[in-house]
């Protein structure tokens, strides 16, 4: 069975983003970024990776799955972010009609998260590349396998979180790596421990 996987930038303070989503204080230059970029060149979207001649094989991700807010940073230039990849979105509230023009591989669901990415882990493939944000993390966080953690040196004060707030319980990871890079990001990866 295929892996969920939680890919995210966050702060210090535990934030993936600012009040209003803002993302752009994270360092996007650095000797962090030859590394994620190869080892995590399919979470790449697309149009980025087209100029940057960066080759998503699918061979890491096959799949992402994200939360309205987090499709909406790219609308309307950027209708189906991660074109190279099936995409699902997850909103109660929006239709097809509020993606504008073509968005190639995206599928805009009102399902439950927790079946739809439990239908995708039963399905051959690669990895399943949650991308944020933290409502849904929350939601999935009993379907998370493995955390891998953009830790960039700065404090945002109020955001985002990691994970939305929702009901205790708490879920034991292991540390399976972590590297630290001039740049002073750490990126750090994380697998669920296996249940007692």
């Amino acid at each position: 069975m295929r892996e969920l996987v939680y890919y995210v930038a966050v702060s210090l303070d535990g934030y993936i983003a600012g009040p209003a989503g803002e993302f752009d204080a994270f360092p996007v230059e650095g000797d962090h970024m030859h590394h994620l970029n190869t080892r995590f060149a399919d979470a790449v979207p697309t149009h980025i990776a087209d100029v940057l001649g960066i080759e998503p094989t699918g061979s890491m991700f096959d799949t992402v799955v994200m939360g309205w807010n987090t499709l909406a940073v790219g609308l309307p230039t950027v209708p189906s972010p991660y074109r190279h990849l099936r995409q699902f979105v997850f909103s109660r509230t929006r239709g097809e009609a509020d993606i504008p023009g073509e968005h190639p591989n995206l599928t805009l669901t009102g399902e439950d998260p927790v079946e739809v990415v439990r239908r995708l882990k039963a399905e051959p493939g690669a990895s399943i590349w949650l991308c944020g944000g933290g409502s849904l993390a929350t939601v999935l966080a009993d379907e998370i396998d493995r955390l891998v953690l953009k830790r960039s040196p700065l404090l945002f004060g109020d955001g985002i979180p990691l994970f939305a707030p929702g009901a205790y319980r708490p879920r034991a990871f292991e540390e399976v790596g972590t590297t630290a890079f001039e740049s002073g990001v750490v990126v750090s990866e994380y697998v669920r421990r296996p249940s007692a």
